[in-house]
């Protein structure tokens, strides 16, 4: 159903309005570099307002979605809670109200005296999207959402987004830091097999207007189901010598294993969400994480954009275990509808085996045969 992809593009624009707004309306950004200063930030406000934001973007994209389409209501994952300690101390649900009046009021009961971010965030849930996009409209993925169902993530690279690092140079357009890679992250998986169908990921940080200085954005989508695939972008080619993008976290054992791979020159990024979106626009030939440190809800969005292009998205255990015990074919790509046997909250939905992002093939069996 087309509109259904519509409107996962359309909350994405609105969850990046809310995280532009954040960052340009005086009262909001003093809350929200509030969350530097440690102890002290609870002396303004009850909340850490950094997870406030979150949460409300992420409940945007819900009642936004669940409205629209009633069939989606229950199936809407994200990352965080939506219960907070309110100014009585007792608890609240922060949600989308039925009018922008009772939002500010349920925002103020978390805020406290912050009448100004309240009113701005409640107008910003409240606005309604326009979209002006022939080729989105067009596009017909052919699924039902009764067989979706959505992962969500708010900005992406919370720490990027709080410091808000405008000076970060890229490096062969990869940036290693900065206000840039806290990325929107919607995406839609099938109930019943698991696999990603629609992905979004918007770029709320992508350029400064010259003239206004305010922050522009720009959105990427993919389909992927069954035979269909529908991408905005087309599929980048290769480098000749192979990139590969990690995080600085990253192991020295695998650093070791690809570097020689790559020429002696890898490249680093912040977030799970960004550095997958390099490898989307063939900035990197290839994403690899060893750790269990990125979940469903950074995961699935992504994936669906690497299937619609052609590529995948493997658990980087599972995949050379597979290598190892001489098995053929490609090796199975993450789902998004199994918990994790025996872990507890969000551990449940940690892709605990790493990942493997990439485009070509070539690529997938490069780094698996490198590591």
């Amino acid at each position: 159903m087309g509109r259904l992809l519509q409107a996962l593009v359309g909350v994405s624009e609105k969850a990046a309005e809310l995280a532009r707004l954040c960052r340009r309306e005086e009262p909001l950004f003093q809350l929200l570099v509030a969350e530097k200063t440690g102890p002290d930030r609870n002396k303004r406000f009850l909340q850490d307002f950094k997870t406030l934001a979150d949460v409300l973007i992420q409940e945007v994209i819900k009642h936004d979605l669940g409205k629209e389409f009633p069939e989606l209501q229950g199936h809407i994952h994200g990352e965080e809670s939506n219960e907070f300690r309110d100014v009585q101390g007792g608890t609240v649900a922060v949600r989308v109200c039925a009018t922008r009046e009772d939002t500010v009021a349920l925002l103020l009961s978390v805020l406290g005296p912050e009448q100004a971010a309240a009113e701005l965030l409640a107008d910003a849930v409240h606005q309604d999207v326009v979209l002006r996009d022939a080729a989105l409209a067009s596009a017909e993925p052919g699924v039902s959402p009764r067989d979706l169902a959505p992962w969500l993530r708010p900005p992406d690279s919370t720490n990027e987004y709080i410091g808000g690092r405008e000076d970060v140079p890229p490096v062969d357009g990869i940036a290693p830091a900065g206000l840039c890679s806290a990325v929107v992250l919607v995406g839609a998986f099938d109930r019943l097999s698991g696999r990603p169908v629609l992905g979004v990921i918007n770029e709320p940080f992508f350029r400064r207007d010259p003239q206004t200085r305010r922050w522009q954005g720009r959105y990427h989508w993919g389909v992927a189901h069954g035979d269909t695939r529908l991408c905005s972008l087309s599929l980048p080619d290769p480098h000749p010598v192979p990139r590969v993008v990690l995080s600085r976290a990253e192991g020295a054992a695998v650093r070791g294993a690809l570097g020689p791979l790559c020429g002696g020159r890898l490249h680093f990024a912040a977030g799970a969400g960004y550095k997958m979106l390099c490898v989307i626009l063939g900035l990197a030939d290839a994403y690899v994480l060893s750790e269990g440190t990125t979940f469903a809800w950074d995961a699935c969005a992504p994936h669906a954009i690497l299937r619609a292009l052609g590529g995948g998205l493997v658990a980087l255990e599972g995949a050379l275990r597979a290598r190892r015990e001489g098995h053929a074919g490609d090796p199975p790509e993450l789902v998004y509808n199994r918990p994790a046997e025996g872990a507890e909250g969000a551990e449940r939905w940690a892709n605990r085996e790493g990942l493997v992002a990439y485009l070509h093939p070539q690529h997938l069996e490069a780094v698996l045969g490198a590591l």
